[in-house]
C-alpha cells in the first residue's frame, strides 16, 4: 500500500513539554482544581517534598513519613494522568526548598515551574513578555500545552524604558508568528502593548480576564514572586495558576 502523501496544510504536533509542579505533601498541600486540565498536555514532573530541620536526617524522615506522601502523591499522580498528562512523581525530604526545586528543574529539563493556584476552567492565557532572552521557551510552553486545546491566547508586554510602542507591537508580532507556526489557532492569538509599570501589578490587573499565567523567570520580578513574595500577596494577586518559564541552563 503506498504511503499517503503528507498534508502540506498540517500544523506540526507540538511537543509536551516537562513541567514541574512543587506540592508540600505534608503540609496539606493538594493539587488544585483544574490543574489536570491545564497539564493535560504535559510531561509533569510531580514533586512531592517537605522541609524537615537541619538536625533530622533525610532518610529518618522517609522512614517515618515517606509511606504517607507517597500515598497522597500518587493520589494526585493519578488524576493528572487521567486528563492525559505523563506523570513521574518524586518525594524528597530537604532542608532547603529552593535548592532541591532548582535541582529538579535541572535534573528533568522541566520548560516550567507551576505555582499552583486553583482555576475553574482554562479557556484564556495570559502570556506575559518582557524582553527577547527566552521568548522561545514561552512560546515551546504555550505551543504544547494549548496548540490543541482551543485556549485563547493573549500575548502582553510593558513597554520599557526608550522603547516604542511600534517597538513593542513588533516584538508580540514576531511572537505569534512563532506560536503560529507551532500549530497554535491565529484566530486565538490576541497581543496587547501597554506602557511600562510595575511588572507584577500590570501583569496581575491583566491577568484578572484570564484562566492561567504564563510569564519568563527573565523577568527580574519573577524570582522574588516564586520564592519571596509573602502568601497572603500572592493570593491576592494571582488568583490563578501561573506557569513560570525556566532560563535556559549554560552549558558547562
Amino acid at each position: 500500500m503506498p504511503d499517503t502523501p503528507a498534508d502540506d496544510d498540517a500544523q506540526p504536533a507540538p511537543d509536551r513539554p516537562s513541567v514541574l509542579v512543587p506540592l508540600a505533601v505534608l503540609e496539606g498541600e493538594s493539587l488544585p482544581a483544574g490543574t489536570p486540565e491545564l497539564l493535560a498536555n504535559a510531561r509533569v514532573v510531580l514533586l512531592g517534598y517537605h522541609v524537615i530541620p537541619e538536625q533530622t536526617a533525610a532518610e529518618q524522615a522517609r522512614e517515618q513519613f515517606g509511606e504517607t506522601a507517597m500515598s497522597k502523591l500518587d493520589e494526585f499522580a493519578a488524576r493528572l494522568a487521567t486528563a492525559g498528562a505523563d506523570v513521574e512523581t518524586r518525594l524528597v525530604f530537604t532542608h532547603d526548598r529552593e535548592t532541591t526545586v532548582d535541582r529538579l528543574i535541572y535534573e528533568h529539563d522541566c520548560l516550567a515551574v507551576l505555582v499552583p493556584n486553583s482555576t475553574e476552567q482554562v479557556e484564556s492565557v495570559l502570556v506575559a513578555l518582557r524582553g527577547t532572552v527566552g521568548v522561545g521557551r514561552n512560546t515551546r510552553l504555550v505551543a504544547g500545552l494549548f496548540a490543541d486545546a482551543g485556549v485563547a491566547v493573549t500575548l502582553y508586554h510593558a513597554l520599557d524604558e526608550g522603547e516604542s510602542r511600534d517597538d513593542g507591537e513588533a516584538f508580540l508580532n514576531g511572537v505569534r508568528s512563532d506560536l503560529v507556526e507551532r500549530g497554535v489557532d491565529p484566530d486565538r492569538i490576541e497581543t496587547a502593548v501597554e506602557e511600562g509599570g510595575v511588572p507584577i501589578d500590570a501583569i496581575a490587573s491583566r491577568a484578572e480576564s484570564h484562566d492561567a499565567v504564563v510569564m519568563g523567570e527573565t523577568d527580574p520580578s519573577v524570582t522574588t514572586f516564586v520564592f519571596g513574595m509573602p502568601s497572603e500577596q500572592v493570593a491576592e494577586r494571582f488568583l490563578g495558576p501561573v506557569l513560570v518559564v525556566q532560563r535556559e541552563r549554560p552549558e558547562a
